[in-house]
Order: structure tokens, then C-alpha cells, then sequence
């Protein structure tokens, strides 16, 4: 990473350093506060999804949507969400590797992002926020400020994308991956990060609940368990674990560096990124997923580009 901090410009999430709050560890934006102000949008946002949906459902899980490069240097400074691609070496159930959820997961909570906070985003020439494609070798790695990956319980890292993506984590950098279940997805995932942070130095972590990442913006006093829309909708919205008792328990785990910075955090057993992506494909899901996931993917935006 280079010494840009995605904080304090004109137009972005900024940290007010007069500004006190009793929880000494929290850090106070220049952002709305209030976690029902984001239901109460929800509720009016309700009308605009059925219009939403007929114009984009034909992106929603998209698994041949174009792939955006990211390039070696960015236009300029304003934040912009990466899909990290990866070399994937098994498969799981209804998994579609590194393009789960991409391309409308990141374009989806960018949008809210410059919505519900001060937060300048990067857009194209059509206006619509922008959005990379980057693997661990590529030049442009450097220049994302937040990582998204999915279904990492298939990936597969080289010993040279382990070393890349150890100097992106120690420079500064983040990376959020999400949409993984079950026992076997995590064996996995946890072996494969592990050759970019060995856990003898960096252990993955259960991040408690009371954590400041929970409170960045909105107050999230239980991460929510997500669904993918096909399986709500096989259940009729009553069942949320994908795979019964086996995935009952979602977790929200972390890797921190040695200064107690968050550089990476999973979400398993929970697909968070389908309250993004498929938010106008159905109002019902929508009231059922979509706030809680938005006011846990915006706390983890701020987090990251504020610490």
C-alpha cells in the first residue's frame, strides 16, 4: 500500500478528533449514527427496489459478467471496492469460486456507502460506481483499500501469492471474505491464509461481539446468518443455516497485525454479500436480509478505511 489514508478528505468518512464518545475506543464519523435511521430507509426504499430489479435482474448472479482489471495505478483517490480472483482447486455446493456475488455485491454496498455516509466513491462514465477485478500478483493490489472475497472455502494460493498478499496485509491493506460454510470450506480457507499469515505470529481470532468493528456507524449486536435467495426461497424464508446443524453457528473471525489492526475478517457460515447482490430481486428478502447485512458491511467499510 502506498501512505494514502482513505480518511479526512473532502467528501469521505473522516475522523473528528474534537469529537468524544463514552466508549473511548470508538472512533466518531462524520456519518449518520443511528442503526435504525438505516430500517427506517429500508422501509422506504421498499417501492424504489421493485423498479430496481426489473432494470438490473438480468446482472444478479452474473457468473460470466465482464471482468474489470484493475489497473496499476487508479485515476485518482476515491474508494473503490476489489474483487480478489483466485486460483480455485476444489468446489463447494452452489459455489461459484471468486465471482460469487460479483459483480453486484460490491456495486450494490458502494452505492449505499455513498448513500448513508459522506464517502466519495470512484464511478464510471455511466455513473455507476466502480469496481476492480485484482489478483494477488497483479500491480494494481496495491492501490485497493479494501479487498472482497467469496467462497474461499475452494481457493488455492501459490507460495509467491502468499508473499504478495503478506506485504499487501503488513502495508496496510484489508481484505473482508465472506460466503464460505461448513467444516471443510473453512479447513481450507483457514490452511491457505494461513501461508500468507503464519498462525504461529498472526492467529485467527473470534472477534467478540462487543468489538469497535460493530459499532463503526450502526450498532450490530448479532451478525446475522444470510442465505443465498435460492435456498430462502426453497424454505420459504423459515430456514436461514444452509446446511442444518452442521452450519447453525455463524462466525465472525480476524486476523489482526502486530498493532492489533484488523486485516482481515471472515464471515462463515453466512452469505452477507446476497443481502447486497440480490436486494431487488425480492422485497421480502430484502426486509429480511438487507438492512442487517448493509449496516454490517458499512461498519466494516468504515472500519477499514479508518484504522
Amino acid at each position: 500500500m502506498d501512505d494514502r489514508r482513505w480518511t479526512g478528505r473532502r467528501g469521505e468518512a473522516s475522523v473528528n478528533p474534537k469529537a468524544q464518545s463514552p466508549n473511548p475506543n470508538r472512533v466518531t464519523l462524520e456519518v449518520m449514527t443511528s442503526r435504525q435511521r438505516l430500517l427506517r430507509w429500508g422501509l422506504g426504499f421498499g417501492i424504489w427496489v421493485l423498479g430496481f430489479a426489473a432494470a438490473h435482474a438480468q446482472f444478479f448472479g452474473e457468473l460470466n459478467a465482464p471482468i474489470r482489471r484493475a489497473p496499476s495505478v487508479f485515476p485518482d483517490r476515491n474508494f473503490v471496492v476489489c474483487r480478489l480472483a483466485y486460483r480455485q482447486v476444489r468446489t463447494e455446493p452452489n459455489g461459484g469460486g471468486w465471482r460469487t456475488d460479483y459483480p453486484y455485491g460490491e456495486i450494490n454496498l458502494t452505492i449505499r456507502l455513498s448513500e448513508l455516509t459522506r464517502t466519495a466513491v470512484r464511478r464510471d462514465a455511466q455513473n455507476d460506481p466502480n469496481y476492480y477485478v485484482v489478483t494477488a500478483l497483479d500491480e494494481g493490489l496495491f492501490q485497493c483499500p479494501f479487498l472482497m472475497a467469496s467462497d474461499v472455502g475452494t481457493v488455492g494460493f501459490t507460495d509467491e501469492e502468499a508473499d504478495r498478499l503478506r506485504t499487501y496485509f503488513l502495508k496496510g491493506g484489508f481484505l473482508w471474505v465472506d460466503d464460505f460454510w461448513g467444516d471443510a470450506a473453512w479447513d481450507q480457507w483457514s490452511g491457505e491464509i494461513g501461508k500468507v499469515l503464519p498462525p504461529a505470529e498472526f492467529a485467527i481470532e473470534d472477534v467478540p461481539i462487543d468489538d469497535p468493528i460493530f459499532r463503526s456507524q450502526f450498532i450490530v449486536p448479532k451478525v446475522p446468518q444470510i442465505t443465498n435467495i435460492r435456498f430462502w426461497r426453497s424454505t420459504r424464508g423459515a430456514e436461514t443455516s444452509e446446511r442444518g446443524e452442521a452450519t447453525r453457528e455463524v462466525h465472525f473471525r480476524g486476523i489482526r497485525d502486530h498493532s492489533g489492526r484488523l486485516m482481515v475478517v471472515m464471515t462463515h457460515n453466512t452469505d452477507v454479500g446476497d443481502s447486497w447482490e440480490r436486494e431487488g430481486e425480492d422485497p421480502a428478502f430484502f426486509y429480511q436480509f438487507s438492512p442487517n447485512g448493509y449496516a454490517l458491511g458499512i461498519n466494516v467499510l468504515l472500519h477499514a478505511m479508518t484504522h
